[in-house]
């Protein structure tokens, strides 16, 4: 019975990828219009698998709060806040000035102060990777962080030295050449990944709808 099913739901995934791929490398219209509506209706499940993360993230909370368990205060903060802006967004709209007032002064304030942290986290692990392990690569970590960190700041009183025009320069360097091209590649590396598991998942090598 069970192997059944997983047959079912294989020939679903390999029927709806071919015709996806069809729409895209032909230019028949009726697997355009296909393509379009499998598209829709995977938005649409997408859309139900995240309003699913959302009342379980809810009803997680909630239960500590019931509970009192350690930390219930922060995740009293979170519903009530996580309500708020909901209620924002289904009563006035995304485009709403009061939605958009809490994304621009909260939520991106938030996430500002959440990169700061991160940046001085990363020097403190860098710091901690050059006690536990002094290789080459460790402190080159560590001069690179702190260099962008410097590159990054506000120089109030050094702002136009000759110093704070060199670290400006390996700042720019290092973000626009360095962690760019690192980061190009880690997308590639993405791509390919995804590409072979669309390929496994179309060829039913790979069930992950029947996990």
């Amino acid at each position: 019975m069970k192997l059944g099913v997983y047959l079912i739901w294989a020939v679903v995934a390999v029927v709806a990828g071919v015709f996806v791929l069809l729409g895209y490398f032909t230019s028949l219209g009726i697997f355009i219009e296909l393509r379009l509506v499998l598209l829709r209706w995977a938005v649409l499940l997408a859309a139900g698998g995240l309003g699913i993360g959302l009342v379980n993230l809810a009803s997680v909370h909630l239960a500590k709060v019931s509970e009192q368990e350690p930390g219930w205060p922060y995740s009293g903060v979170l519903i009530v806040f996580f309500t708020f802006t909901l209620a924002l967004g289904l009563f006035f709209g995304p485009d709403s000035p009061w939605t958009l007032f809490v994304f621009r002064y909260i939520h991106l304030p938030l996430e500002s102060s959440l990169m700061a942290l991160l940046a001085v986290a990363l020097v403190v692990a860098g710091v901690r990777l050059v006690g536990r392990r002094r290789d080459l690569l460790s402190l080159v970590f560590l001069l690179t962080a702190i260099l962008v960190l410097l590159g990054t700041g506000p120089w109030l009183v050094f702002s136009k030295s000759s110093t704070h025009v060199g670290i400006t320069w390996v700042r720019a360097w290092v973000v626009q050449v360095a962690a760019a091209g690192g980061a190009r590649g880690i997308l590639l590396g993405v791509a390919i990944g995804g590409i072979v598991t669309g390929l496994r998942v179309l060829v039913a090598a790979d069930r992950p709808y029947g996990n």
